[in-house]
């Protein structure tokens, strides 16, 4: 009997892919790296359905039983996020200054 089970499961991987390359997790929004974030931050599929309602019970299951088994993969892709996120940030840094935000701010609030 044992000899008749497979080295590794068959997945259905409830990953989707949005316009932006980001993959999120079954029909929520919650994006990959917030569940294997969490998941890794030592929580149980149950608790990031908690603290995620939008997210399903066998979808977190899924997508951690997938990331167990695919490590390396989905390591590469978060680290690819991770990347883009950094250089955003910079970009976004670049273009909107933070020195004196909060004068301009308490200026702007004392002129209405």
């Amino acid at each position: 009997m044992l000899d008749t089970i497979a080295d590794e499961p068959t997945w259905v991987v409830p990953l989707r892919q949005e316009e932006s390359g980001r993959l999120v997790v079954g029909e929520s929004r919650v994006p990959l790296e917030t569940v294997i974030g969490t998941f890794n931050d030592g929580a149980t599929p149950e608790e990031i359905v908690f603290q995620f309602p939008t997210l399903h019970l066998e979808d977190v299951y899924s997508t951690v039983g997938y990331y167990l088994y695919h490590t390396e993969e989905i390591e590469r892709y978060l680290h690819q996020r991770q990347v883009k996120s950094e250089q955003v940030r910079r970009e976004n840094e670049a273009r909107f200054p933070q020195e004196g935000v909060r004068a301009r701010l308490l200026k702007r609030r004392t002129t209405q």
